[in-house]
């Protein structure tokens, strides 16, 4: 049995600012109301959010078609979709 494809949640990146140290959890199943960001939408399904932690202040582009295979960070692979 395949996977579970998560939804699309966009095709495109979302930029977000981050600080040093602070922990973000991103949204795997792409149905999160708060993207990037977790909500709880993946309670009873396969998807679970990804834990990320900054490394420095900044921005950073956080996927939103799910599909990246940098998790959580966008690698472009929207464009293929």
């Amino acid at each position: 049995m395949a996977d579970p494809e998560p939804h699309i949640a966009q095709k495109s990146p979302i930029k977000v600012r981050l600080e040093a140290g602070k922990t973000y959890y991103w949204c795997a199943c792409g149905h999160s109301k708060n993207q990037p960001w977790c909500d709880g939408s993946h309670r009873g399904g396969p998807f679970r959010p990804l834990a990320y932690v900054a490394d420095a202040d900044g921005e950073k582009w956080f996927c939103a078609c799910k599909h990246t295979a940098t998790k959580p960070l966008c690698d472009g692979t929207h464009r293929k979709l």
